[in-house]
């Protein structure tokens, strides 16, 4: 045999495969939601209580739904908050779990050392933040959402089993479903993209206590400015990030699809501020990505 040839032949076994970075994002996010169960499991919980408590609830008040002496649009608001209260309820829990989920991201992995197997893989560093960031940007709003229509579809049956078929027809559930869908994947993802970048490169940045490196440098600065200048506009600014893209209209009640469909999908991609936002995220993610290549075990 060539020796040339044989020589050859063994240095293509040992070539290594290329792996397109899709399928390489794929499985890094599925070893996110493999390693970080509350992901799922917390929404799944609150859901599950939310059902118990309705179906407490309905044995105790749904024979009397029948005979309250309300107007057409007095029972559609008496049928459709606790269905908007469920899906508040499951809004925050998914809020709490993102924020935890967020600032221990990167400073877990170095705190039990994983870190060291992690990057030993195939894995850019760049992908793995990406894939962390995708968590509360998409995954955890599109998540609470499934759970939230199961949970809705759950309480809409417990209702009709006592009271009939009325609870279903004071509800416009599909534009009640798409509102809750829109709102988390829009607002809960999208529009907090700056603070999941913030508090990725809190997670990136600390060495310890990284939930204190996420909030205590935005307190300083803005009572720093108080303090120094007399003005809040940081405050104000923060303020707005958190909830001034989900102001809804004046006359919009608090249990009501009006409070949760504050705009259009149009009119929430051609907003200036959304854009701002994601530029934000990206230079926290940038550095983020550059902290995770230079930082090892704490």
């Amino acid at each position: 045999m060539n020796p040339a040839v044989s020589s050859g032949a063994v240095a293509a076994k040992q070539a290594p495969v290329e792996v397109p970075v899709g399928r390489v994002f794929y499985w890094s996010l599925r070893r996110e939601i493999w390693e970080n169960r509350s992901i799922y499991l917390v929404p799944l919980g609150v859901g599950v209580l939310i059902v118990l408590a309705t179906a407490i609830n309905v044995m105790h008040m749904a024979p009397n739904l029948h005979t309250q002496p309300l107007d057409p649009a007095m029972r559609h608001d008496t049928a459709e908050s606790p269905f908007i209260f469920a899906s508040l309820l499951l809004m925050f829990s998914a809020m709490v779990v993102s924020v935890f989920y967020s600032v221990d991201a990167l400073y877990g992995e170095r705190r039990d050392r994983s870190v060291l197997f992690w990057k030993s893989m195939p894995v850019s560093d760049t992908v793995t933040v990406l894939a962390k960031l995708s968590i509360p940007l998409l995954v955890l709003p599109l998540v609470t959402f499934a759970v939230t229509f199961v949970t809705q579809v759950l309480m809409l049956l417990l209702a009709m089993m006592r009271a009939g078929a009325g609870p279903a027809s004071q509800l416009a559930l599909f534009q009640m479903w798409w509102s809750e869908c829109f709102h988390l994947v829009a607002y809960h993802g999208l529009w907090w993209a700056p603070f999941w970048g913030w508090f990725l490169l809190a997670s990136a940045w600390a060495r310890r206590a990284p939930l204190l490196w996420a909030v205590l440098p935005p307190l300083a600065i803005g009572f720093g400015e108080r303090i120094a200048f007399g003005t809040s506009h940081f405050a104000h600014w923060l303020m707005f990030r958190f909830v001034g893209g989900m102001s809804g209209p004046p006359d919009a009640k608090p249990m009501s699809m009006g409070a949760l469909m504050p705009g259009t999908p149009l009119g929430f991609v051609t907003d200036i501020h959304v854009w701002t936002g994601f530029a934000m995220c990206a230079v926290c993610l940038a550095l983020a990505v550059y902290l995770r290549r230079q930082r090892g075990p704490v």
